[in-house]
């Protein structure tokens, strides 16, 4: 038990104490447009909206638990424009709140893909409460550089480029430029502060038969004063309805993935990571589930036979 509060612990300084790593997602491909503003899906009258829910190294006491509200849709034929809500909470002890609103601009280049630039703005409020931060006695945790609360909130800015055909995509994003710094010590001894998240993104879909499909992916996140983390995945769609697969987070975790397509307009997904890290045997892994819909805003897309959205 001691040695899982001071996990505990030591992963909530951390975070405060020293640049922290954005929520991370095992199914990012189902959530590109939080992290990408770019990212388009040019359907005429859909409008796209997400929701994502991870439960992270479960067993491990103040591990983080992210959550996330997401809606995009195009305009006209050039422009799309969404938003999107992120929830962070760790411990109950840190919780972080993004509000972000999205637009992209769209390039058609006809038979050879679609080249997007994106921008995201929004506000980002940052409560810390010490209040119920206890150790193993049941004491109050009385650090002095802990004892006040911490509530702020601050502007940012992200930026992001998308390029994708019917059978692949690329991405590159920024969905947050600006630094924002959360604790000080006046003798400089640490700062908290939030830098900018760098992501490159891609997939392709394979055809292996008129049944079967391979869906290769893999995103890498950087950040200075954090390990370069980087996601590979397989998934196998089966009659553009049913998938599965399997993946690896470099050093961290194994995971597996599957979705379905409930109805044309819904898909419901879930992933599990299985924990490699030396948080391993602390934890018995992490959990995600997700469900997209697309909701026919104009009621036009009604009795049309559309190709299938692979990304």
């Amino acid at each position: 038990m001691k040695k899982i509060i001071l996990i505990g612990i030591a992963l909530l300084t951390s975070i405060l104490l020293w640049s922290q790593q954005d929520a991370q997602y095992t199914q990012y491909m189902y959530n590109m447009s939080v992290i990408n503003p770019a990212y388009t899906t040019s359907t005429a009258g859909i409008v796209n909206v997400g929701g994502l829910h991870r439960t992270q190294w479960v067993g491990v006491i103040g591990a983080p638990k992210s959550s996330n509200l997401f809606l995009h849709t195009p305009i006209n034929n050039k422009i799309e424009i969404g938003f999107s809500l992120i929830n962070d909470n760790i411990g109950d002890i840190v919780k972080e709140n993004n509000l972000f609103a999205d637009f992209a601009y769209k390039l058609d280049f006809e038979e050879y893909g679609n080249l997007s630039f994106g921008l995201k703005t929004g506000v980002t409020f940052f409560d810390v409460n010490f209040n119920d931060f206890v150790l193993e006695s049941g004491d109050v945790f009385t650090d002095a550089d802990f004892a006040e609360n911490i509530n702020q909130s601050y502007f940012n800015i992200g930026a992001g480029v998308y390029f994708n055909t019917d059978n692949y995509y690329i991405g590159f994003s920024i969905p947050n430029i600006l630094r924002s710094q959360h604790l000080d010590r006046t003798n400089g001894k640490y700062q908290g502060t939030e830098l900018p998240h760098i992501f490159l993104t891609g997939g392709y879909v394979f055809k292996i038969n008129d049944f079967f499909k391979l869906k290769p992916a893999f995103m890498a996140k950087r950040v200075n004063g954090a390990p370069l983390t980087i996601d590979l995945t397989a998934n196998i769609l089966y009659d553009n309805r049913l998938e599965f697969g399997i993946g690896y987070r470099f050093t961290d975790a194994i995971t597996g993935l599957f979705n379905i397509r409930a109805t044309p307009e819904i898909r419901i997904g879930y992933a599990y990571d299985h924990t490699i890290s030396n948080l391993g045997p602390f934890s018995s892994g992490s959990h995600e589930l997700f469900i997209l819909y697309d909701f026919d805003m104009l009621n036009i897309n009604k009795g049309f036979d559309k190709s299938p959205r692979f990304f």
